[in-house]
């Protein structure tokens, strides 16, 4: 879910050419998430191999970085670790989603209703272990680095932010914020197009930035405040928020109280959450005690005999985005060779 400051921001559009150069530290799972949901069949049916094998999230990790890296851009992925405890409930809450969202599909498929099957389908995604083994073996043969967070990969990947290490995090959850990234971009995507939830239209979308520090400036905010306005608002840690209270109210409180603890109105409700528990998740957050990153070049046979030899990924369409990325590298070359001799 992540918490929703949509109504509070106000993201800058970017494009693609915009990041060439730039560092994007990717929410690993938030992006796998998204692969699986989107791309399925006609009736909703995941892509999967001769063996079984979903391999929706390698389609849509290989083509998208793949077009990523043709654009300049450099990417570290990275993976989420053991939760925290308080996010029992917000987990036992998308498995009892995901649960219902089957049931509903089955049904759908019994009546032969395709396209309400693929609607409920879209909402049973799981990620399974060995799709985390394949997602990290294509990142490596792709030549991009990956970490693995002892904790939520949002807080690890803000961190590379604050390190320096990265330009910006991609999700399209918002939480990175508050763990203290930099900057944040959503919709990192290639095709500039999206589908709006159950229906048949398709928007245009493209790349947006927020930076927390004008963010904060526009909000009039500290990054502790900010904290307080998402748990008065739901945070993965206390999903339900306080009742009756959306953003603009939690902003107003906030910024006329100080800080939870002033608010009068909600010393009793205060009592059933464990809120400085929730502000030290986000403020001192499991982290990896070393990161090491380091860029490789793009293995094609080993691709190849991947993706195609072993999950069964077409050798045309593969080869095809291979020769692509490979004469944008060209290009870039000689971009390069051109300036210099200038």
């Amino acid at each position: 879910m992540g918490v929703n400051l949509r109504d509070l921001v106000t993201p800058v559009k970017v494009s693609l050419k915009a990041l060439s150069g730039k560092t994007i530290a990717v929410d690993a799972y938030n992006a796998l998430y998204q692969f699986l949901a989107i791309i399925r069949g006609e009736a909703g049916e995941p892509l999967m191999d001769s063996q079984g094998r979903i391999t929706s999230h390698l389609s849509g990790l290989f083509y998208r970085t793949l077009n990523l890296l043709s654009e300049g851009v450099k990417l570290i992925y990275v993976f989420d670790g053991v939760p925290p405890s308080l996010k029992a409930a917000e987990i036992a809450r998308r498995r009892a989603v995901k649960d219902e969202a089957t049931q509903k599909y089955v049904e759908a498929l019994k009546r032969g209703d395709l396209a309400e099957a693929k609607k409920y389908a879209q909402a049973t995604s799981m990620i399974k272990d060995y799709m985390v083994d394949d997602a990290k073996r294509l990142l490596r043969l792709l030549g991009v680095p990956y970490v693995d967070a002892p904790s939520e990969g949002e807080a690890t990947a803000a961190y590379l932010t604050q390190k320096k290490m990265a330009d910006m995090v991609a999700s399209q959850d918002f939480d990175s914020l508050l763990f203290g990234a930099t900057c944040l971009i959503r919709n990192l995507t290639i095709s500039g197009r999206r589908k709006l939830p159950n229906k048949p239209v398709y928007v245009e979308v493209e790349p947006e930035l927020i930076t927390l520090n004008e963010l904060l400036t526009q909000l009039g905010l500290t990054r502790e405040q900010l904290i307080d306005v998402a748990i008065l608002i739901g945070t993965d840690f206390n999903p339900d928020g306080f009742e009756g209270i959306g953003p603009a109210t939690a902003l107003k409180l906030v910024k006329q109280y100080g800080r939870l603890e002033n608010i009068p109105s909600l010393q009793e409700k205060l009592k059933e959450v464990d809120y400085n528990q929730i502000r030290e998740i986000f403020l001192k957050p499991a982290l990896p005690a070393r990161i090491t990153l380091e860029w490789g070049a793009v293995d094609e046979q080993g691709l190849i005999d991947f993706l195609c030899r072993e999950r069964d990924f077409s050798v045309e369409r593969v080869t095809n985005a291979l020769s692509r990325y490979k004469e944008a590298q060209a290009r870039s070359a000689s971009s390069l060779e051109k300036w210099f001799r200038a």
